[in-house]
């Protein structure tokens, strides 16, 4: 069965950082593309950064110079490191896997709030 489990949310100041982990049971991990979505209260869910089997990333506007994606194909996780983070960034972070079929994960919530 597949999982991913997300850790690493919790309250932070404005200006602070958090690193977000998904370890993913799955079988051939490096092939998926790997994506981190959130939802804030009252809004859509939104693709925040995505890298895919080569480490190629891409990155919401709103986050591009704040937020980093990363994987370890040994370790079967992906991680976002946020910096400078805003209140704006508040929401659950949801983590992806997509090949043909996708899986998600539950999410973690993320507070940023002085």
């Amino acid at each position: 069965q597949v999982q991913l489990v997300e850790s690493g949310g919790g309250l932070v100041q404005p200006g602070g950082s958090l690193r977000l982990s998904c370890a993913a049971s799955l079988g051939g991990f490096s092939i998926y593309t790997m994506s981190w979505y959130r939802q804030a209260p009252g809004k859509q869910r939104e693709l925040v950064a995505d890298i895919n089997s080569g480490s190629s990333t891409n990155y919401a506007d709103s986050v591009k110079g704040r937020f980093t994606i990363s994987r370890d194909n040994a370790k079967n996780t992906v991680y976002l490191q946020m910096n400078s983070l805003k209140p704006e960034d508040t929401a659950v972070y949801y983590c992806n896997a997509r090949i043909i079929k996708e899986y998600w994960g539950k999410g973690t919530l993320v507070t940023v709030s002085s």
